[in-house]
């Protein structure tokens, strides 16, 4: 089990170098999955050491839910008195950002890339459809 924990945290430290040196923008762990994957193929299969080590991962998965549960029965009497309000507030924090960072990107998108993205008909506050015209 030991060979197969060392093999499978190689292939994510060298998915974190890759996404350090070559893919930033991709994160370290999908491109370290993406070489295991690589691994498996070349090598014709799972072998199966690692193959014992992914099944007792999976079956303990439910513990990755234990803080989050534990969280909510510590809170409960927090969250039963102001959860109507915390609620109200997570939708209204959503809905600020989301029309704040559409603002934003338009407002940018205009100064930045004059002349590749632009805006027929009216703006959008009211909610009616805007057509977006691309030249590309």
């Amino acid at each position: 089990m030991l060979k197969s924990l060392t093999i499978l945290l190689a292939f994510q430290a060298l998915g974190e170098l890759l996404s350090f040196a070559a893919f930033p923008s991709i994160p370290g762990p999908v491109l370290g999955l993406v070489s295991l994957l690589t691994y498996f193929f070349i090598r014709g299969g799972v072998p199966a050491d690692i193959q014992t080590t992914a099944n007792v991962f999976t079956a303990n998965l439910g513990l990755l839910f234990v803080p989050a549960a534990v969280g909510v029965v510590v809170f409960w009497p927090v969250l039963a008195e102001f959860g109507f309000i915390i609620l109200l507030t997570l939708l209204v924090s959503v809905v600020t950002t989301l029309v704040g960072t559409a603002f934003v990107l338009d407002r940018l998108a205009a100064r930045f890339m004059p002349g590749e993205v632009s805006e027929t008909g009216a703006a959008n506050v009211s909610g009616q459809a805007t057509e977006v015209i691309r030249n590309d």
